[in-house]
This record gives C-alpha cells, sequence and structure tokens, in this order.
C-alpha cells in the first residue's frame, strides 16, 4: 500500500468547514476512492490525497450540507447522506475493539464488587460504566472514587456504551461495571473513547489534563500506537 502523501502530513490540519486548525487527533480525514465516492479514513493510513473535518457529528453533517467535500477536493464527489452516522459506527467499533484488546492483556476488571476494591487499590486509568446500568451501581462506585486520594476528579469515568456492547468486547454476560487498569492497551482505549466521545459531543474533560492516560501523549501513528499496546517493538 502506498504511504499517505507528504502534502497530508505535518503537525496541523484545516477543517474544511471552518477553516480553522487543529490536530490530526481532533479530525477525521477523508479520501476518495476510485469511484470518487468520499470515504472516512479514521486510522490516517488510506493512500491519496486527504481532506480534513473537525471530528464532530455535527462538522460532518454541515460539511456535507455546504458541499464541502467537492470543494476540498477540487472535484464533484459522491457523499452518502448517512455518513455522520457510518463515521460513528466505524468510531465506536475501533474504540470496542480496542477495550477488547485491553482486556486480553489483562487490564479489565468486571463486576460491582471487584471493581469497587480495585479502586481501593489498584491504580486506575478509568472507570467504565453502562449506559443502562442502574443507578444505585453508579452511586456505590463514585463514593468509592471520592474515597480515593485525590477524589473522583482523578479517574475518567466512562459511559457511552451499553451493557451488551460491553458483554461483546469484554467477551463476558451481563457487564455493567468495569475498571480499567494502567499499561499501553488502556492508553491507546482512552485515546479511541475521547475521539468518540468528542464526535458525539459529549464531554471528556477528564481525559484532557496534563498527565492523564489520556490522548496527549498519541503522537506516534495508528500502526505504531496498535504495536506498541501489544508489545511490539
Amino acid at each position: 500500500m502506498r504511504k499517505i502523501r507528504d502534502a497530508d502530513r505535518g503537525s496541523e490540519r484545516t477543517c474544511l468547514v471552518t477553516r480553522t486548525k487543529g490536530q490530526p487527533e481532533s479530525m477525521i480525514r477523508f479520501v476518495l476512492d476510485p469511484n470518487g465516492a468520499v470515504v472516512p479514513d479514521i486510522s490516517r493510513k488510506l493512500p491519496g490525497r486527504g481532506v480534513w473535518v473537525t471530528a464532530s457529528a455535527d462538522r460532518v453533517a454541515e460539511a456535507i450540507k455546504r458541499q464541502a467535500f467537492s470543494r476540498g477536493f477540487k472535484t464533484k464527489v459522491r457523499v452518502s447522506e448517512r455518513l455522520a452516522d457510518e463515521i460513528e459506527a466505524l468510531l465506536t467499533t475501533d474504540c470496542l475493539q480496542a477495550l477488547s484488546l485491553a482486556n486480553k492483556a489483562g487490564l479489565v476488571i468486571t463486576g460491582l464488587t471487584k471493581v469497587e476494591h480495585a479502586l481501593a487499590e489498584q491504580l486506575i486509568a478509568g472507570l467504565i460504566q453502562a449506559t443502562d446500568g442502574g443507578a444505585d451501581g453508579e452511586r456505590k462506585l463514585k463514593a468509592a472514587l471520592n474515597r480515593r486520594p485525590g477524589g473522583a476528579p482523578a479517574t475518567p469515568q466512562l459511559k457511552l456504551f451499553s451493557s451488551s456492547q460491553l458483554d461483546l468486547a469484554l467477551g463476558r454476560t451481563n457487564v455493567i461495571h468495569a475498571a480499567l487498569t494502567e499499561g499501553p492497551a488502556a492508553k491507546g482505549f482512552l485515546r479511541r473513547f475521547r475521539r468518540l466521545a468528542l464526535y458525539r459531543n459529549h464531554a471528556v474533560e477528564s481525559l484532557d489534563r496534563p498527565g492523564s492516560s489520556g490522548p496527549e501523549a498519541a503522537s506516534i501513528n495508528d500502526h505504531e500506537m496498535d504495536r506498541n499496546e501489544i508489545g511490539g517493538n
């Protein structure tokens, strides 16, 4: 496969819609397939000239409405009307696959009691809770977080996935609460989680502070990052 063109490298990209500059991690790259259709390149690996849109469903929808892709590629293009939803599905799958990888690396603890004990005894990179979980368990874990040195704000609380999605990612049943322990694969999941949260316009402040396990260290490309997360060189 050909490498991404030099024009697509560098430290900043310009959003087609807002014309503001930002880091590649905060944007979605798009390329054209051989038939002139716009293809999202969430891993930033596809060959060819790319254009960029801020990683937000609203911005992608606006790009379609304003025919920004045709202007960006300087040619008539075909764009799916469901492009924004298709990107969300890709980002969701990518994030859950990263969670599965973290689980295979032994970095995921499940079950209310086990998670509560882990919060008291271990360094926790993130607290995962199903969107369809009960309020009682969530209150217990928030109380456990508040008892930790530094309190609850020091641990990102991650709530984007249903129990059934967590079940599939972790190969278990009825997953409502999970704790993510520290490790390279955990950082990979948190980077992807932040991108998905931003795309859905969810708050991600707990992943943006200096020193967190969030995406601010994600300066290597996705291929290198995936190798590092599974212990490669």
